[in-house]
This record gives structure tokens, C-alpha cells and sequence, in this order.
């Protein structure tokens, strides 16, 4: 049962919007907008992150990883729908950022997974992230934690949850 509350928590996180009032990064021809991650229950082990990346450069990068002292590892996930089952997997090679391009990681589709949370997420406090570029090379982001003002999920109304691509913690 405790594995499906956590998977159930991690796809809430994903699925729960609300309105991110974050700052701007720039490096180079990269900004990120808005950086934003939800506060966490006490025992959580996992959270998300969302923010806006846009290129301003006439060549092509692409956000191929993140990391952070605040969990044990940072993946790149997206969530879709597919015939009533939802589906979250790792995003292997990275998102691609087309040049004069943007990506949005937001609920519901593309976003950061903190797995191995090493303490939760508190509103108002931020989480450091270091974001990786093929081209542009690491830069460092504050994501400011919002409040967790979602409802309790109802376990029962939720569609099946495909987690076949996703790897065991450690590997």
C-alpha cells in the first residue's frame, strides 16, 4: 500500500496547478521563469518542479539533467494521458530547446522529479536546483515552494497508473 500512496503522491504533484509567482534566471541566451515546486507532506519521498525555459539564441541547446542537495537524485519526467491511463516516465536524452524556443515543465506534462527527498519542501522557503544544458552549460536556480493547498486526492476516482519506465531508486 505505502507504494501506491507514493506514486499516487507523485502524480497529484504533477497533476495539482496553481499559480507559480517565481523570478527570472538568465545565462547567456537561457531563462528560466517562474521555477516553482509544491511544498511536501513530512514523509513524502518525492516532489515535483515546474518553471518556464526559453532560448534567445540562434542555436538549438537542450535541459539534459538537474540536480540538488535537497533530494537524492533530480530526473526529467513527463506525464500523459493514454486511453484513461496515466503515465509517467523518465524523459531519456533530455528535453530538446528549439533556438528562439521555449519548454514549459508545468503540471500535467513535462516536469523535475525530486526522488529521495532528504527533508520536505516548505512553503515559502526555496530549493536550490542546478540545472544542466548541453550547450549552455549548468545554471544555478532558486525554485520557491508553494503552499500545498490541494484537497486530498480520492484514491478511488483515480485512473490507473503506469509506471513501467521508471527505474528503481539507486540505479
Amino acid at each position: 500500500m505505502t507504494t501506491f500512496r507514493t506514486i499516487a503522491f507523485a502524480c497529484g504533484l504533477t497533476l495539482l496547478g496553481g499559480a507559480a509567482f517565481g523570478h527570472d534566471v538568465k545565462f547567456d541566451t537561457i531563462k528560466v521563469s517562474h521555477p516553482w515546486t509544491r511544498a511536501t507532506p513530512k514523509a513524502a519521498p518525492v516532489g515535483a518542479g515546474y518553471m518556464t525555459v526559453v532560448n534567445t539564441g540562434e542555436a538549438p541547446d537542450r535541459l539534459i539533467g538537474a540536480s540538488s542537495d535537497s533530494s537524492e537524485k533530480v530526473e526529467i519526467h513527463d506525464m500523459s494521458m493514454d486511453g484513461g491511463i496515466m503515465r509517467m516516465r523518465e524523459v531519456e536524452g533530455g528535453l530538446p530547446l528549439k533556438a528562439n524556443g521555449r519548454i514549459e515543465l508545468k503540471p500535467g506534462g513535462h516536469h523535475l522529479m525530486f526522488i529521495g527527498l532528504k527533508t520536505p519542501f516548505e512553503p515559502g522557503k526555496t530549493v536550490k536546483v542546478t540545472l544542466q544544458f548541453e550547450k549552455a552549460g549548468k545554471l544555478d536556480v532558486d525554485f520557491l515552494v508553494q503552499g500545498a493547498a490541494a484537497p486530498a486526492m480520492d484514491h478511488s476516482t483515480m485512473p490507473h497508473m503506469d509506471h513501467s519506465g521508471m527505474k528503481p531508486m539507486g540505479q
